[in-house]
C-alpha cells in the first residue's frame, strides 16, 4: 500500500521539507557564484576572518550560508516596505539563531519563519 504524497499546504512537515529544500538549492546556487567576478562585494563576517582554523569548504559553505541569509534580509525589508508590516516576532528569533549558529538547520529555521509570514519571495 503506498503512502498519500504530502500536501504541503496542509502538512506542517511537508511545508518544512520543501523549504529546506528551496534553501538547499540556494545555497548550492550561492556556492557557484563564489567567484569575485560573479558576486556582489560585501564585508566578510568577524566570525568568518577569525575561522582560521576552518577548511576552505567549511570556509566556502559559511560564505554560501551567509550570502542566502543576506538575500532574505533583503527581500524580507523590501517585503515590509511594500505592505507595510512589522517585524515577526518569529523571524526576528530565527534571524538572531542564525547569526549564533550560522548553519543549514538555522538557515531553513528563518526561510520557514520568513514563508510563514510570506515574506519569502523564493
Amino acid at each position: 500500500m503506498s503512502t498519500p504524497a504530502r500536501d504541503a499546504a496542509s502538512d506542517p512537515a511537508a511545508a518544512l521539507d520543501t523549504v529546506t529544500i528551496r534553501v538547499l538549492e540556494r545555497v548550492r546556487q550561492a556556492g557557484t557564484a563564489d567567484t569575485p567576478a560573479q558576486r556582489p562585494r560585501r564585508r566578510q563576517s568577524d566570525r568568518t576572518l577569525r575561522s582560521a582554523k576552518a577548511s576552505p569548504g567549511e570556509a566556502h559553505e559559511a560564505r554560501s550560508l551567509r550570502r542566502v541569509f543576506l538575500d532574505m534580509g533583503d527581500s524580507y525589508r523590501a517585503y515590509r516596505e511594500r505592505t507595510g508590516a512589522p517585524v515577526s516576532a518569529a523571524v526576528k528569533s530565527a534571524a538572531e539563531r542564525f547569526r549564533r549558529e550560522r548553519n543549514l538547520t538555522s538557515l531553513t529555521a528563518v526561510a520557514a519563519s520568513l514563508d510563514q509570514v510570506q515574506g519569502l519571495t523564493w
